[in-house]
């Protein structure tokens, strides 16, 4: 998709640094760079010159770059200066180029014509962004790999296999005079659930990704002094929440940002749970069920005498929702650290004072946030896996429609809203709103 405009914008992160960076984009840059530099370029060859106002006064000294189209970053032609990272001195730079026939960029529009030229899919340019802002060594890498495409390529191969489906099913629907049901073929049946295999073990691998990118949210719930800011500040690594003999300490949700190994934690304490008549401490409860409803696993910290009645705090979590069930204050029963997976809950013995068995629960959370899950590991958004699972609503509505009716048509529009919902991944189906709420989070520059 050409542009006829060309923008720019400062690339370098702001404040004084030594280097600062200024991206241009679009058809003019061949001259603007011919305007600064006195003549045209070698393309992708460093030079160093001046850079200069119209009257001629120097602005600074630096390197100018240029990538002619299409073997650039967007697409287009593209000029890269750097200069000293003074924001005075770059911000004269930016109104020298935009003096000449650029004007600037909104947030994320580089990459945003990566996208529309075909330099990038959606999957691929939301990574940019999730290398930038990421928050550990796990979730860089992982944000590295999608951008090299490796969560997109999994998302073509499932696009094929659905394809196919398609075709199948659709040929059987166009000769409906043939004696024989084609719809009744069990290799239909068979693809299908193997299709909903695939699909699966992409979404689980998503929902990795997703962790890894935005780090695992830890909800820490239970009775008033159960122990819940002990464990905070035990993980911690420094008292970050107030501990005292007093129920109810706790009022408001804490949160508490952690790095475990190269992996990202965000860890909220929460008020005790119980009914109170204290209008502040009901306030908390309600908060602490609002953090419960949004965390990716349930904490709760009970002890070996309120375990099983406490277990009530995890009946209604989503099934989404890891539960972690840690027997707290095991130094005053006098027992030994454990680790026991069930059915309902992972299960840890210890002691958030003394520090007994708490590495058990460390790894346990570093796996729960995609910690060692492969060197295939990827990122991904929140976005992707509720398309992923809009993507297993509609085959399993077209299993149902094949299984009781027969009914090929039907099965046929179910798919053709799966194909729909997982090109919303990649950008082979959007709409404008969606591009614009995904690329106005980008930095500008990026």
């Amino acid at each position: 998709m050409p542009h006829t405009d060309t923008i720019a914008a400062i690339a370098s992160a702001p404040g004084a640094a030594g280097v600062g960076v200024l991206r241009v984009s679009g058809p003019a840059v061949p001259g603007i760079a011919a305007e600064l530099f006195g003549r045209d370029p070698d393309p992708r060859r460093a030079h160093f010159t001046a850079f200069r106002e119209r009257d001629g006064e120097l602005i600074d000294r630096g390197l100018l770059l240029y990538f002619p189209a299409p073997a650039s970053y967007t697409g287009e032609h593209v000029l890269e200066l750097q200069g000293h990272g003074s924001p005075v001195l770059l911000d004269a730079l930016l109104r020298r180029v935009c003096s000449i026939g650029a004007r600037l960029a909104r947030p994320g529009e580089f990459t945003e014509r990566a996208f529309l030229n075909g330099k990038l899919d959606l999957a691929q340019a939301e990574a940019v962004a999730d290398l930038i802002a990421a928050r550990s060594q796990a979730g860089a890498r992982a944000a590295l790999r999608s951008m090299e495409g490796v969560f997109s390529r999994k998302v073509h191969d499932l696009l094929q296999s659905l394809i196919a489906l398609r075709v199948h099913i659709e040929a059987a629907i166009d000769f409906p005079e043939e004696e024989i049901d084609f719809l009744a073929d069990p290799t239909i049946m068979r693809q299908l659930q193997a299709l909903r295999a695939e699909l699966d073990a992409l979404l689980r691998e998503a929902q990795r990704g997703v962790r890894l990118n935005d780090g695992l949210r830890v909800a820490i719930i239970g009775r008033p002094n159960a122990g819940k800011s002990s464990l905070l500040n035990a993980l911690a690594g420094s008292d970050r929440a107030i501990v005292t003999d007093i129920a109810g300490t706790t009022r408001d949700v804490l949160r508490e940002q952690l790095n475990l190994d190269g992996v990202a934690l965000e860890l909220a304490d929460t008020a005790g749970l119980r009914d109170t008549d204290d209008p502040v401490e009901r306030e908390g409860v309600r908060r602490a069920h609002g953090e419960l409803a949004r965390a990716d696993v349930a904490l709760l910290v009970t002890d070996i005498a309120h375990a099983e009645h406490d277990l009530a705090l995890l009946a209604d979590l989503p099934a989404s929702v890891e539960r972690i069930v840690f027997i707290n204050k095991i130094d005053l029963a006098r027992g030994t650290p454990r680790y026991d997976v069930r059915p309902e809950a992972i299960w840890v013995w210890a002691s958030a004072k003394t520090g007994a068995g708490l590495d058990a629960l460390r790894d346990h959370l570093k796996q729960l946030a995609g910690s060692g899950s492969g060197e295939g590991a990827f990122s991904a958004r929140r976005r992707h896996v509720l398309a992923l699972e809009q993507v297993a609503l509609h085959l399993d509505q077209a299993e149902q429609v094949l299984r009781v009716t027969r009914a090929g048509e039907l099965a046929a529009e179910e798919l053709r809203q799966a194909q729909q919902a997982l090109g919303e991944i990649t950008g082979s189906y959007t709409s404008d709103d969606l591009l614009g709420a995904i690329f106005s989070s980008f930095c500008i520059g990026k």
